[in-house]
């Protein structure tokens, strides 16, 4: 750095360009035998003089003159011209940029250079032996700077730009600024001093040409007659002079709402139409004031003028946009008292700026005309709802109170009443459907139902679908018809040991009517009752206590019947007469009950009434399981017939083969029915009982029928046994399970089974002429088998 200084200060002060780098001494010569060339200047050498030479120190940027450009030459004094110098140049673009002339030093650039590139290049310097290659002087740095010219325009590195101005802004509002960018060196000349111009704009904005400020030039810019001005902005360098270089970028300026335009209404009335039916808050009609402004300048609020009747009947507000004006209904419409309305509504700014209140006032005002149309209303009753009254027990037909609905149309209609069935599902009332009256269809009683709630349903008889309900509340009225009671089911005792005066029971009488309960009851014994062993005292709190009066209790240990009188304070009076029993109980020392009744007071200590009544209950049934035993076995030993041991049911047996008629007799006794001689006449007292069935009454049979037939006669001993059973239920009816063997005496066929039985004919041949020899009492039989075969009869 020393050496560049001194070259420096030589190339200053015009010294000549002689001069000679110092021989090395021995020991540096030595010391570069055995380290490297870098080591080689490490101790300070002795030299007398050296001068480096330049013949320039820049170069000029887009050079386009012939190449390579001289720009330098490097020279030392140890140069003699003897050719054993050569130079060396290192550092930022030696080799390609920058070369040098190895044996005079000159210093050429290659191409043409940028100085928005790069501005400059440092470089070293260095001459040394050509033989030995060895430093004659130490390496010196340098630097070569590129020399600018204007050769880049200016540019606005941020455009295109948007800005914002408030409309009616003064002259010299500042808009925005813009900035443009020259990448020439501001340092030299004035290739990168710029002035900003206004191209495009004139004459709404103007620009300071030193700083690039945009401002208004023209007062009262009104957005609504243009909202967008496009401004062209040029910036040219070299101060604006000609030749210079220039670039240019756009500013779209938007004015910003101010709110400086007052609402006004299209029109200056507006008619509308709404049907008497619609119901509170229905909208009518829609009113909108224009307002050229926008945003929270253009919000507006409507209402309505006057006060009169338009402002009962119809209100206004402000929809969701804070623009329109909505008119809505306030209360019902009649078109019958009124058919049309009139009010005025004004329009005002929600949002008022003071420095433009000279432009106002900020309202308007517009006149609104609403016509009621007429429509088919239900009918109206008289009153939302009904309050009625009507006392209990009252007879049928009774008169509640009357509804009245009529039809508010011109013409109007005939009006129908009628009861909702499912307000009055027990029919307790009925309505006149012409008049609306209301009647009691059945005696009521207050203490069950004491209120009533009907709706009543008025339908125009011209036009069924029009009806109106309304709600009747009646009231049953009290009358004093329950006579007093007691308040519950008392089952007082007594312990045989008490004394007289002793408190027995606290009772309380009631009122079930609807006074009852706040009025007076008397509770006292009946009049004339004769020295009863308990005295009742009112409390005159409507209750009452027993005392016991008698100084001994009665000896059967019965209980103590009570009599009372309940007399309340109605009009009329009614009276109750309620009987107490007071039961007479053993009881412990300390006075709770132990056993109540007669048996309690008869039976040992410590055996209650239930334990008797159990051992009743075992003793009663162990005795009726004896005598329904006994019955039993009796029943069992009795015979049907009198020489029968057992019941000639238990005889009965089934065979599956033909049997043998009279002669087989080993299943059953048949001896009653073979010889009805031998067979003696029942006992009377004899009764055979049936087994199926439950014993009932026996009416013996009458005389006659008791008197024996007789012996030769089966027919008639048959008849009377049959009748005898018949009129007897108890007994079997005979002749459902005996088998008659007998055919009776004097008896022409003799036995129609025996085997020992012929008969005048072959039955093989076909004869059966004999049947009509038997008598009639087989001309059946002669009949079936006797009768020749022909024809059958017509």
């Amino acid at each position: 750095m020393a050496s560049f200084l001194q070259l420096l200060l030589a190339w200053l002060g015009g010294c000549g360009c002689a001069g000679r780098l110092a021989p090395p001494s021995q020991g540096s010569k030595a010391g570069s035998l055995r380290g490297n060339a870098s080591q080689r200047w490490e101790r300070p050498l002795l030299r007398s003089r050296r001068s480096w030479v330049w013949n320039q120190f820049f170069v000029i940027e887009e050079y386009a003159g012939p190449e390579p450009v001289l720009i330098g030459r490097l020279h030392t004094d140890v140069d003699r011209g003897e050719g054993r110098i050569k130079y060396v140049l290192t550092g930022e673009g030696a080799g390609t940029v920058f070369v040098i002339d190895e044996k005079t030093g000159n210093i050429h650039v290659t191409k043409t250079l940028d100085r928005e590139e790069k501005a400059q290049y440092t470089l070293l310097a260095q001459a040394v032996d050509r033989a030995s290659n060895r430093p004659l002087e130490p390496p010196s740095e340098f630097i070569i700077k590129v020399q600018d010219i204007n050769d880049n325009p200016p540019v606005f590195l941020q455009g295109p730009y948007h800005a914002t101005v408030p409309e009616m802004s003064n002259v010299g509002t500042s808009v925005i600024q813009v900035t443009a960018h020259d990448a020439d060196d501001p340092a030299y000349g004035n290739s990168a001093r710029l002035v900003y111009t206004v191209l495009e704009g004139l004459p709404f904005f103007s620009v300071d040409p030193q700083t690039g400020v945009i401002r208004t030039a023209t007062p009262n810019m009104d957005r609504e007659t243009q909202q967008e001005f496009l401004v062209v902005v040029q910036a040219k360098d070299m101060g604006g002079h000609a030749g210079g270089l220039s670039g240019s970028t756009t500013v779209t300026v938007t004015l910003s709402d101010v709110n400086d335009n007052p609402p006004r209404f299209p029109q200056s009335s507006y008619q509308f139409s709404v049907v008497e039916t619609a119901p509170p808050g229905s909208a009518v009609g829609r009113l909108r004031a224009h307002d050229p402004d926008e945003g929270e300048n253009a919000l507006l609020a409507y209402s309505i003028l006057d006060g009169g009747d338009g402002a009962e009947a119809f209100t206004i507000h402000t929809d969701a946009l804070g623009q329109d004006g909505i008119i809505t209904v306030r209360k019902p419409l009649d078109f019958e008292s009124r058919r049309s309305y009139t009010f005025r509504v004004e329009a005002t700014n929600t949002l008022i700026d003071p420095q433009y209140i000279r432009k106002g006032p900020f309202k308007d005002v517009a006149t609104v005309r609403i016509a009621v149309e007429d429509a088919d209303e239900p009918p109206a009753f008289s009153r939302p709802e009904y309050r009625l009254a009507v006392y209990e027990n009252s007879p049928p037909g009774t008169l509640v109170g009357k509804v009245t609905a009529v039809d508010l149309d011109s013409p109007s209609s005939v009006i129908r009443y009628s009861v909702l069935p499912h307000t009055d599902p027990e029919r307790y009332f009925s309505i006149n459907s012409q008049d609306g009256t209301i009647l009691t269809s059945v005696p009521l009683d207050r203490e069950v139902v004491p209120w009533h709630n009907l709706t009543v349903v008025a339908t125009e008889l011209d036009s069924p679908t029009q009806v109106s309900h309304a709600q009747v509340a009646i009231q049953i009225l009290d009358v004093n018809d329950n006579p007093p009671q007691l308040e519950h089911s008392y089952e007082p005792f007594v312990c045989d040991s008490a004394t007289p005066g002793q408190l027995i029971q606290l009772i309380r009488a009631i009122d079930r009517d609807e006074d009852g309960n706040v009025s007076r009851i008397i509770i006292r014994s009946p009049l004339g009752t004769r020295e009863p062993n308990v005295t009742v005292r009112d409390n005159r709190d409507n209750s009452a206590s027993l005392l016991l009066r008698a100084a001994r209790l009665p000896a059967q240990g019965g209980p103590l019947l009570v009599p009372l009188e309940l007399v309340d304070g109605g009009s009329p009076t009614r009276t109750g007469s309620p009987t107490l029993t007071v039961s007479i109980c053993r009881c412990r020392r300390d006075g709770a009950m132990q056993s109540c009744g007669p048996e309690a007071l008869g039976s040992p200590a410590g055996l209650s009434t239930g334990a008797l009544l159990a051992i009743l209950a075992c003793v009663g049934t162990l005795l009726a399981l004896v005598l329904l035993f006994v019955a039993l076995r009796r029943q069992k030993q009795a015979a049907l017939l009198p020489f029968e041991e057992e019941d000639v049911r238990e005889n009965i047996i089934t065979y599956d083969d033909e049997g043998g008629g009279e002669e087989d007799t080993e299943a059953f006794d048949m001896a009653a029915l073979q010889n009805p001689d031998a067979a003696p006449p029942p006992p009377q007292q004899r009764r055979l009982l049936r087994r199926d069935v439950l014993p009932r009454p026996h009416f013996p049979p009458s005389l006659a029928a008791r008197i024996p037939p007789q012996p030769h006669d089966v027919a008639s001993f048959l008849a009377a046994r049959l009748s005898e059973v018949d009129a007897d239920p108890s007994v079997p009816p005979y002749d459902s399970i005996q088998v008659y063997g007998y055919e009776g005496q004097g008896s022409s066929a003799g036995s129609l089974s025996s085997p020992g039985s012929s008969c005048a004919g072959d039955s093989d041949a076909g004869g059966y002429e004999y049947l009509e020899e038997w008598g009639p009492l087989f001309r059946t039989l002669a009949e079936l088998y006797g009768a020749p075969e022909g024809p059958p009869p017509t």
